[in-house]
């Protein structure tokens, strides 16, 4: 089972316009609704490519109530599953008294540009927080891996990211960090086998703005490996074993929204399934990709994934990190 945590879920919802034209009304040719949060968007595709997962975190209100409705049906990625349906992951999310927040991808479809609105979060009491790390901490000892993913919502330490990576540690489960900002300068420090940020997470973090100078970086303040998500131009990896860039075949436009959560995914599942390195970065970008072509956020297209595959480029850049 692979578990992952998203401390602050959202529902995501689309809207596709002819074209965003600031100070003036649209008509909206389409609408979707998806349970979002990073964690969750990494948990769908996991259970697309056919693993047991378990999705925990905060949700709270009648947002959160719709969210857990949706989570609960099959998720459509296409090419996953019997007849190209995927199972739900599991939902072991703990209730709060706050309303769960909702986050809107406006598509302009004349662009192929998505304007992103993200609203803050429920904030968290200390016993929301409590009886969370009970349920956490039941759940790592079943899992293969965890990963710990998104912002913190208000109320919620800052060191919290930190925090659940030592319990994973102590509890000898491979723990992937995907988040930003003080929680994961905090979170490195507590050596996590895995983090996933962008180029310019990572250069708020070490100073760096060129990205394997900066991912080397921050495996000297603590990470394990360093998977750094560089856009269109895929991903650099550092690692004890070696380093590696992954590129896509071709820059693809669409809605980016979750194309990172899916290479989350591919990484996670690369690591429990043994992969080597540039398998797993293989199957990340060209998840990534794939996530880009597809309709609505958190979801993938199974045939553009399956056709880019054999075309993602792998190069070793030096035999170890």
């Amino acid at each position: 089972m692979i578990l992952t945590v998203t401390l602050n879920t959202a529902l995501d919802v689309t809207y596709a316009v002819p074209a965003l034209v600031p100070h003036s009304s649209h008509r909206v040719g389409e609408i979707s609704e998806r349970p979002g949060g990073k964690g969750l968007n990494v948990a769908r595709v996991l259970s697309a490519l056919g693993h047991e997962t378990v999705v925990t975190g905060f949700v709270g209100g009648s947002t959160g109530a719709v969210l857990r409705e949706l989570l609960a049906g099959p998720s459509a990625e296409a090419g996953a599953g019997p007849a190209g349906i995927a199972p739900p992951p599991r939902d072991a999310l703990v209730t709060v008294a706050g309303n769960t927040r909702r986050t809107l991808a406006v598509v302009d479809r004349s662009t192929g540009d998505t304007t992103q609105f993200n609203e803050p979060g429920p904030q968290v009491s200390a016993g929301e927080w409590a009886a969370f790390l009970r349920t956490y901490g039941d759940l790592l000892t079943g899992a293969d891996a965890v990963a710990l993913c998104g912002s913190l919502p208000p109320g919620v330490h800052v060191g919290a990211y930190a925090e659940l990576i030592r319990l994973a540690r102590t509890a000898e489960v491979p723990v992937l960090l995907d988040t930003s900002g003080e929680p994961l300068r905090r979170g490195i420090a507590a050596r996590p086998d895995l983090v996933k940020p962008n180029a310019d997470e990572l250069a708020q973090l070490t100073g760096a703005r060129e990205p394997l100078r900066a991912a080397r970086d921050a495996r000297r303040r603590g990470a394990h490996s360093v998977i750094a998500s560089l856009g269109a131009d895929g991903m650099l990896a550092v690692t004890p074993d070696g380093v590696w860039r992954a590129s896509p075949p071709a820059a693809v436009q669409g809605n980016p929204t979750g194309a990172g959560d899916s290479a989350v995914a591919g990484l996670l599942s690369g690591l429990v399934e043994g992969l080597s390195w540039p398998d797993r970065l293989t199957r990340a970008v060209a998840l990534s990709t794939a996530t880009v072509l597809a309709p609505a956020a958190g979801e993938f297209d199974g045939p553009a994934y399956a056709g880019l595959l054999p075309r993602v480029g792998v190069e070793r850049l030096a035999p170890a990190a």
